[in-house]
């Protein structure tokens, strides 16, 4: 293996791509493992070359590198990447949990029950009607990083398991949504149950909780969002959009759509709009192809497009959204578009050449991820762009080995790529510096297990690369938590710091006692975590400085509604304004009385 010009390979690593031997048998629906080393770049296509790279030669070929310390690849390497960089909900980043992921190629997702089962009607359920927690199961991705092997477990979830039922056709959102503000008076829950009545000192207040008031299909809806935009907490499901006071969960406004919505990027612009993707009918066979600009601030409906078919090939049944500036993109197998999100004006589609983006990252920069026709479908050919958010010209090109596609960002700067091989189910990391060119791949230690939260929404075409929660950069530290370790008398786990210059970790810090902390982005230099609530525990908001140490709590959710804030499914934290915000991830119920006491959204505050 040769090594690249003036440049020494990384030491160890999550794995740059390795063939293993012909044949090797993986457990089903086990993810992939990280590879060790590289093989031979190849050639680029024409595309702009970073500095210091061989003529004809794409960013990052012949770039090899070393097996992990353990005899594993290294996941940090050129490999693809899950999904971007969790910017925060305040401002214009995408939140911390943004809206529910597409499911990564060849890796686990986890499945709620009641999920659409690809060949029922309209993506619908094969199974509906029938209670889906007979159908669903949760499936992690566990990656252990020194040793290399990837597990993969399944089990029902206890205590998150919407379920599918039947339900009216038409969506009615109501005025204003049932609200418990916190004194009694509401509808969140009983009238004679004070949500704030068992606070203790240093804990923080129940602003108020909501309940769900739209009648679902049997499958129940995604939740996309929350966003916070100024004082307004925006989050849509099933045929509308609503915005809601901050400080009290009234509902400010509402959007109605003509049909389902379907797709949602992860971050505003910075005057808090938007454009989302709607399904153009209400029947089976609707597409995901109709886009909607909204000013997140009013609730006023912008302007509207529909995306034209390109061949039969452009699958627009699942579309991924992404904003960079005032661009937002449109990504989705064979084709992909971008328009300007102030007046819907077109600024670029398809490109020219072998290579085509599927997928895109946004905020302070815009990355696109490609598959490039090769001669044989089985050992596909990705590359990683950034592109210019008005031209959609690329300032530089890194081509992964063959077989390893881009699967999420991280981090889009710092750039922080998750890459995956569905065939030989591995998966890998790695930084990319401003250049194009190769910083590190991720060196981890033996026995740490990581598996990045990026959603369980289910899709056949469509790919989403933002919305992993669980990691977050800085200029030159990735961190990134472990999963749960219950050996011990309860739960509880430790967030890695990974140098980004070296790969190699910096240090670990350990969650408090009997907790579990999730990264959800950068605040003020410092990492910004959520403190998982537990059955007897609030859960809560911390931060933790970039040297390690142990968590400084920002806000500590009261013991009293631990078992509320627990019983969210697959929620959705934000943190804006001193506030903490959970929303739920998805809504469903066995009947509709049950759908209609469905508790969606929590605030706290001080």
């Amino acid at each position: 293996m040769t090594q690249p010009p003036s440049q020494q390979p990384p030491q160890g690593g999550f794995g740059a791509p390795q063939e293993p031997p012909q044949g090797s048998p993986q457990p089903p629906g086990q993810p992939p493992q990280m590879p060790a080393a590289p093989p031979t770049a190849q050639p680029g296509y024409g595309y702009p070359q970073a500095p210091g790279q061989e003529p004809g030669q794409a960013p990052g070929y012949g770039y090899p590198q070393q097996p992990g310390p353990y005899g594993q690849p290294g996941p940090y390497a050129q490999q693809p990447g899950p999904y971007g960089q969790q910017p925060g909900p305040y401002g214009q980043q995408p939140g911390p949990y943004g809206q529910p992921q597409q499911p990564g190629y060849g890796y686990p997702q986890q499945q709620y029950p009641g999920a659409p089962v690809p060949g029922g009607p309209g993506g619908g359920s094969a199974f509906k009607g029938k209670p889906a927690v007979i159908i669903g199961a949760a499936v992690a991705a566990l990656l252990v990083i020194g040793g290399g092997v990837f597990l993969a477990t399944s089990g029902g979830d206890d205590d998150k398991k919407p379920v599918a039922h039947g339900s009216a056709d038409d969506q009615k959102a109501s005025a204003s949504p049932s609200v418990n503000e916190g004194d009694g008076n509401g509808d969140g829950r009983a009238g004679d149950d004070d949500l704030n009545a068992g606070r203790k000192a240093g804990e923080a207040k129940v602003l108020w909780l909501q309940k769900n008031d739209v009648d679902l299909p049997r499958n129940g809806s995604d939740v996309y969002g929350p966003w916070v935009v100024g004082d307004t907490v925006v989050k849509g499901m099933y045929r509308a959009i609503s915005g809601y006071s901050a400080a009290d969960g009234k509902q400010k406004w509402t959007l109605k759509l003509p049909a389902d919505l379907c797709s949602a990027p992860a971050q505003t612009t910075m005057d808090g709009k938007i454009v989302i993707g709607v399904k153009n009918g209400t029947t089976d066979k609707a597409d995901c192809a109709d886009l909607q600009m909204i000013d997140l601030n009013t609730g006023k409906a912008g302007w509207k497009k529909s995306i034209k078919q390109n061949g039969i090939w452009d699958m627009m049944s699942d579309i991924s959204l992404a904003i960079s500036g005032d661009t937002v993109t449109v990504g989705r197998t064979g084709n992909s578009n971008a328009y300007r999100v102030s007046d819907g004006k077109d600024l670029f589609g398809k490109q020219s050449g072998n290579c085509q983006p599927y997928a895109f990252a946004g905020g302070t920069k815009l990355i696109a991820a490609s598959s490039c026709r090769t001669a044989d479908v089985d050992k596909p050919q990705n590359q990683i762009q950034e592109l210019d958010p008005v031209t959609g010209k690329p300032k530089w090109t890194y081509r992964p080995a063959v077989g390893w596609e881009v699967d999420r960002v991280y981090s889009v700067s710092p750039l922080v790529v998750s890459l995956t091989q569905s065939e030989k189910k591995k998966w890998s990391i790695l930084a990319i510096k401003e250049n194009g060119t190769l910083r590190s791949q991720l060196v981890g230690d033996k026995g740490d297990k990581f598996a990045p939260d990026c959603g369980s929404a289910f899709a056949i075409f469509g790919k989403s690369l933002q919305g992993c929660v669980g990691v977050a950069a800085d200029a030159n530290t990735f961190y990134m938590a472990t999963t749960a370790d219950s050996s011990g008398t309860a739960r509880t786990n430790k967030v890695v710091a990974f140098d980004l210059n070296t790969g190699k970790p910096k240090w670990k810090a350990a969650a408090p006692a009997e907790r579990t902390m999730t990264p959800l982005r950068m605040e003020g230099g410092n990492v910004l975590l959520y403190l998982e609530a537990s059955y007897n525990k609030g859960g809560g908001i911390a931060t933790l400085a970039p040297t390690g140490g142990t968590p400084q709590v920002l806000l500590q959710h009261p013991a009293s509604t631990s078992q509320i804030e627990s019983s969210f499914y697959n929620p959705k934290i934000v943190y804006a304004g001193g506030r903490s915000f959970i929303a739920s991830g998805r809504v469903s119920a066995t009947n509709d009385k049950e759908e209609l006491e469905t508790k969606t959204m929590m605030a706290f505050g001080k």
